[in-house]
C-alpha cells in the first residue's frame, strides 16, 4: 500500500490534515497508509509528501530547521527524487524564496517567489482574510481536475493575512478575489501548494485531496 506522510514540525493543524486525508481515501476508494511523521526514513518510504503549517512564517521555518535532518530530506526526496508534495497554507509558503513577515526569512526556495501582505483595494476588508471564496484556475492542474470553480464554483477556506507571489506567471495556479487577487495555488512540476486548507474546505477539499492522492506527475 502506497504511503503519504504527512510532515510533523511543530507547526499544523496534523489531526484534521490527517482525518481529511483519510476521510477522502474512504469516499473516493483509494488505498493508501497515512502517517504523520517527522523522521526522514518515513519520508524515504513515502510516495507522496504534505507539508502543513499554521503561524508565522518565521516559527514554521524555524521548527522544521530544528529538527535534524528534515531539511534535507525534504530536500532529496521532492527536488532529487520528485516525489509529489502538496503545501497546505504556511507549508506552501514555506515553499517560496522568503518569506516577509516582520523580517527577511529564507524559505525552502523550491518556487520563486516572495511571501507579502495580502492588500485589499476595499479597506472596510479585514485582516486576516477568514472564510470563504471560490477560486479562480489559471490554466489547467491535475489536483483541480473534476472540481468546480470560478463564480459558480465549490468554496475554499481561507484564514491568512499573508500569500505568496510567484516570480514566474506560470507557477500561479489559481486565485481568489479578497479585494483583488489573493494567491490560492501554486506549483509546478511535482511541487503544488494551496493558500487555502483543503482539509476545512469540505466538498472542495476533499476531491483536491484525492486528486493529490491519485496524481502522478
Amino acid at each position: 500500500m502506497m504511503k503519504t506522510v504527512i510532515v510533523d514540525y511543530g507547526s499544523g493543524n496534523l489531526h484534521s490534515v490527517a482525518k481529511a486525508f483519510e476521510r477522502a481515501a474512504k469516499d473516493f476508494k483509494i488505498k493508501v497508509d497515512i502517517v504523520v511523521s517527522n523522521k526522514p526514513e518515513d519520508l524515504e518510504k513515502a510516495e507522496r509528501i504534505v507539508l502543513p503549517g499554521v503561524g508565522a512564517f518565521k516559527d514554521c521555518m524555524n521548527g522544521l530547521l530544528a529538527i535534524e535532518g528534515l531539511r534535507e530530506a525534504l530536500q532529496e526526496q521532492v527536488i532529487t527524487k520528485g516525489k509529489p508534495i502538496l503545501g497546505i497554507c504556511v507549508g506552501m509558503q514555506l515553499m517560496a524564496t522568503r518569506g516577509l513577515e516582520h523580517e527577511t526569512t529564507k524559505g525552502l526556495g523550491w518556487i520563486a517567489g516572495d511571501v507579502k501582505p495580502i492588500t485589499p483595494s476595499d479597506p472596510n476588508l479585514k485582516i486576516p482574510h477568514m472564510g470563504w471564496n471560490t477560486i479562480k484556475p489559471h490554466g489547467q492542474h491535475a489536483l483541480l481536475d473534476g472540481i468546480l470553480t470560478g463564480d459558480d464554483g465549490l468554496n475554499a477556506y481561507f484564514v491568512h493575512s499573508y500569500h505568496m507571489l510567484p516570480t514566474l506567471p506560470e507557477d500561479l495556479i489559481a486565485t481568489a478575489d479578497y479585494g483583488g487577487e489573493i494567491t490560492a495555488m501554486v506549483g509546478y512540476d511535482n511541487i503544488v501548494g494551496t493558500q487555502f486548507h483543503p482539509e476545512k474546505s469540505q466538498a472542495l477539499g476533499l476531491a483536491l485531496i484525492a486528486n493529490f492522492l491519485r496524481w502522478k506527475p
